[in-house]
Order: structure tokens, then C-alpha cells, then sequence
């Protein structure tokens, strides 16, 4: 291929610089044909890409069409319901109730009601009506002097850097709007998150950013300061997150700006690590000293912890640590491994941690087992988008629900799938200024609210149809799902559930006996056992 490209070129270059001598205008031809001449020679002389050298010119193509798969992917090829990870439907319920349009289905459900996997709720002949803003619940123990009542949904932690700073302050105005709480993620409480002073749950994480000293351990000082801000209405420990846990992070000095180290109290320039681990603990015990030190150093604010679920017995080690010492959190916040708004690899994204469902129904079992679950809430997050979503979700254990890529879509993410890339196209996930420019936070804020409120009130509607009044009143066997063909159960028949104090009697139900033996409040490593 490359001999003929060069004898070809050759006897073009010819042929035209003869023609030239006839007739002068051709050479206004080089104008288009020199650039792809110039094109093909460096093709035929790099190294890098085979396929260019082997195909000089026409091997860039390939390299064209490549580039712009995703768009073509979603706008000509891409149905109603095969987009990944949020199908067109999805994400145009957000879009419409974000912009308070028309958001009913006309001529039936698109979706085949026999498939395997196909789930619904049953409704209720003695249907009632449920006011949307009673969808609430308060959060605060025994030991919380501030408790606070939180919308059944709020904003999933996506921190300020991850997102531009218009997306935090349109999320954060939209908060204050409609009246739920807006979740910091582990980047640290910054002048944004506080702007339009929306309700905020600052969340902690192992890197303790705008929490630390400069050697990077925990500042109590510094975190009793920000903690006590009116704004800040609860304080969320993250042991782990699903997008990829288990896995720290580093940000590289030269991204470690004057802002970002003012915000994370780094040293400017110089790379940052944000470990997989805590160091301000390392056991169970601990961790409950920690909670409590948390909550005195706030003034009695609510203490939660975020983990994505791995490891059975490493949370029942928190259970018997919170069962010896009486210490726990006011909250715990189940991620599935389903969620992730940022960048993490791709065999953690795909293979590691607990879907949702899984992990919600072990985590609410597991504090049933120990007699904790009426003192402590359980928030869930893992693509929460719809009313549906909210409530298939508390039904099986959780109180309240995060959303992360529903709110960022509410702000118009457009699921590019850019988010690592540092170039979305919408000015939500980027520091490009030109990109963020376009991002108008008071018009976004309007739609972040009005998606919430939507939302909210089909969560009301789907409720009242049941024949329920409250959220408090789901419960497993309101969830059902096709098992096969011809078979239908309820989730209280799939998953077994425990009673109150299961896990205290010396009889162990048989399918949690080896966890709990394995368990101890003094170590997150296995305890021997004969």
C-alpha cells in the first residue's frame, strides 16, 4: 500500500506540474489537494497508528467516525429504553419535570410486562390523598441535640471540583428552593455549597479535606469551626463509595490551585492523596469514638456514615461495636455499587462492591438483627430518577434517597459521558471557564427544584394509590418483581427478613451465622474461629 501511495502521489505531482504549464490555474487546485498530500505522506512516515500507515489518508477515517460514536449512538441508534447507564426514558422524565413540560406516556407502557425482572407496585381500591410536602423525615438519635427533618430525596455528594462551581450553585440554590438538602461529597465545604444557603450535609471524607492539617490528619479545630455554620445541617463520615470502593484518590499538584488548597487546607501545587483508608481510626470502636467526637465537636448535629457494602462482616462489626459501646450514627448512607457520578476504573465501576438492592436489604436486616434499626435512618443512593425508584427503594429498607445523575441531569447534563475528561459540553462536570460560562445557575437552580417537586409529587400520588399515607408504611411486600414466566413474588418473600434482636441470641439464623461469628468490634479483620 505505501509503495503504491507514493507512486501514485508522484505521477500526481507530475501530472499536475505539467498540466500548470498549459494552463496556470491549476494551481489553485493545491490549495485543497497539497493539505492532503501533506496528510498522507505524514501517515505513510509515523509510527504510532498502524492503520493510518498501512492506509495513508483514508486510514483517518477511521479515527473520525471513532470520535463521534457516542453522539451517533444516542441521537440516530440508541431506543427508548437501551441507553446505559440511564436509558432515553429516564432521562427524559428528569428533562421534562426539570422544565415542568407534559411528562405522561401516551398509547401504554413500551415496556414487556412478562419479561423476567419486570417489577411494579399494586394499588389500592381505598386510594387516598397524600400531601408531597409531608415526605418527610427526621434525622437524629438519641444522642442528636439538633436533629433534622430531611426530604425523603436530596442531592447525592458530587463534590466542587468534580462539578464546576455553576452546577454546585445552581444544585445549591435549587436546594434552598424546594426545601431538601444538598450533599458536599468528600471535596470539602466551599463557598458555593454556602452561597445561596441551601440546607447542607457536609460530608467527611479520608483525605479530610477542608478538615485537616497540612499533614493531612483530622483538624478538630478547623471541622468544629465549619460545623457549626447554620447551613450545615448534618455531617457524613464516607467509608467507601460504589462507583469504586475501596480505592483512594490523588489529585495531581498542578491541579491543587489557590482555591482548591483554600478549600481542602492542602499546600498549593503539591499533589494529594485521599487514601482508601481513615486515619482518625482503624476498628470498629474507633470509628463509634470518632461518631461521637464528630457530634459533640458540631454541637449535636447529626452524625451519618456513607459505605458502599463489601465485606458482611466488616459491617456487622460496626453493629456489635455500636452495641458495646451505645455510641452510633444518626444515619447510614447505602451506596450501590451502581452509582458514581465522576471517574474511577473500570473494574471497580464493573466488578467490585454490592448492587443497591442487595446491600440495602443486608444493611437494614443487619441493624433489625441488633435491635439499632428504630434509632438509626438508612438513606439509600444508586440511580434513584424516578417516584418509582423512590419507592421500590424505601420498601425494602431505606427512609430516604439520594440522587446524584438525576440532579445533574436536572441541571442539563446531557449524558455525554465526559465526566473524566474535563471537556462536558453542558458546564456541569468541567473547570473549563468557556464550558462553565454556559451554565446559568438561576435558570438551572428553577429546574433542579422543579424536578425535585415533581418528583415529589408523583412519589405522593403513587403512594396515595396504594392506599398509603405515608412512605413509613412501605414495606417489602409492596415491592414485586416477575421471577420467571408464570411466577410473581413480593420482596418479602425473596429475601428472608430478621426480627428485632435475631443477631443478639445465641441461636444465629443459619445464613448469617458464619459472618457474625467472624465478626468483632475490636478489628475489621476475620476472627478466628475453629
Amino acid at each position: 500500500m505505501r509503495r503504491e501511495f507514493i507512486i501514485y502521489s508522484t505521477v500526481i505531482i507530475l501530472v499536475i506540474f505539467g498540466i500548470t504549464i498549459f494552463w496556470p490555474p491549476i494551481l489553485w487546485s493545491f490549495l485543497l489537494i497539497g493539505p492532503l498530500l501533506i496528510i498522507g505522506i505524514k501517515d505513510l512516515y509515523q509510527k504510532k497508528h498502524t492503520i493510518r500507515r498501512n492506509f495513508p489518508l483514508i486510514g483517518n477515517f477511521r479515527y473520525i467516525l471513532e470520535s463521534i460514536r457516542p453522539e451517533i449512538s444516542q441521537y440516530f441508534i440508541e431506543t427508548n429504553f437501551s441507553g446505559v447507564p440511564f436509558t432515553r426514558q429516564s432521562r427524559s422524565i428528569v428533562y421534562q419535570r426539570a422544565k415542568k413540560e407534559l411528562s405522561t406516556l401516551p398509547f401504554g407502557t413500551q415496556l414487556n410486562v412478562y419479561e423476567v425482572g419486570y417489577e411494579w407496585v399494586n394499588h389500592s381500591l381505598s386510594s387516598v390523598s397524600v400531601a408531597p410536602k409531608s415526605l418527610r423525615v427526621t434525622i437524629g438519635g438519641p444522642d442528636c441535640k439538633q436533629p433534622y427533618d430531611s426530604s425523603i430525596l436530596n442531592i447525592a455528594a458530587m463534590s466542587y471540583g468534580s462539578l464546576s462551581k455553576n452546577a454546585v450553585m445552581a444544585l445549591n440554590k435549587g436546594a434552598k428552593m424546594g426545601g431538601f438538602a444538598h450533599n458536599t461529597g468528600e471535596g470539602g465545604l466551599t463557598k458555593y455549597h454556602l452561597e445561596y444557603e441551601g440546607d447542607i450535609i457536609w460530608q467527611i471524607g479520608t483525605g479530610y479535606f477542608g478538615a485537616r492539617t497540612l499533614e493531612g490528619n483530622f483538624d478538630e479545630v478547623l471541622f468544629s469551626q465549619k460545623a457549626k455554620h447554620t447551613n450545615v445541617k448534618m455531617i457524613e463520615i464516607k467509608l467507601s463509595q460504589g462507583a469504586k470502593p475501596g480505592h483512594g484518590g490523588i489529585l495531581p499538584g498542578q491541579k491543587v490551585t489557590a482555591e482548591i488548597a483554600e478549600i481542602r487546607n492542602v499546600p498549593i501545587g503539591k499533589t494529594v492523596a485521599s487514601p482508601p483508608g481513615h486515619s482518625a481510626f482503624q476498628t470498629p470502636l474507633e470509628m463509634m469514638h470518632y461518631i461521637k467526637k464528630l457530634r459533640d465537636l458540631s454541637g449535636g448535629k447529626p452524625i451519618g456514615i456513607k459505605l458502599c457494602i463489601g465485606k458482611r462482616r466488616e459491617f456487622i462489626s460496626i453493629c456489635k461495636a455500636m452495641v458495646e459501646t451505645n455510641i452510633m450514627p444518626d444515619y447510614i448512607a447505602i451506596d450501590g455499587t451502581e452509582g458514581g457520578t465522576g471517574a474511577a476504573p473500570i473494574e471497580y465501576s464493573d466488578s467490585v462492591g454490592t448492587p443497591l438492592v442487595e446491600a440495602l436489604i443486608f444493611a437494614h436486616n443487619a441493624l433489625v438483627g441488633y435491635d439499632l434499626r428504630d434509632k438509626i435512618k438508612i438513606i439509600c443512593s444508586g440511580k434513584i430518577i424516578t417516584a418509582f425508584d423512590v419507592i421500590k427503594n424505601i420498601s425494602i429498607g431505606a427512609d430516604l434517597c439520594y440522587s446524584a445523575r438525576g440532579m445533574m441531569l436536572a441541571i442539563g447534563c446531557i449524558q455525554a459521558l465526559r465526566c473524566n475528561s474535563n471537556d462536558c459540553p453542558t458546564g456541569v462536570a468541567t473547570q473549563d471557564p468557556k464550558l462553565v460560562k454556559g451554565l446559568d445557575v438561576d435558570h438551572k437552580a428553577k429546574r433542579t427544584a422543579s424536578y425535585h417537586e415533581e418528583t415529589m409529587y408523583s412519589v405522593a400520588e403513587m403512594i396515595g394509590s396504594m392506599g398509603l399515607h405515608s412512605t413509613r408504611q412501605l414495606r417489602p411486600w409492596h415491592r414485586m418483581r416477575r421471577t420467571d414466566f408464570t411466577v410473581i413474588k413480593h420482596y418479602g418473600e425473596i429475601y428472608p427478613a430478621l426480627k428485632p434482636g435475631d443477631l443478639l441470641r445465641e441461636k444465629l439464623p443459619k445464613n448469617w451465622e458464619r459472618a457474625v461469628v467472624a465478626a468483632s468490634s475490636k478489628t475489621f479483620e476475620h476472627v478466628l474461629t475453629k
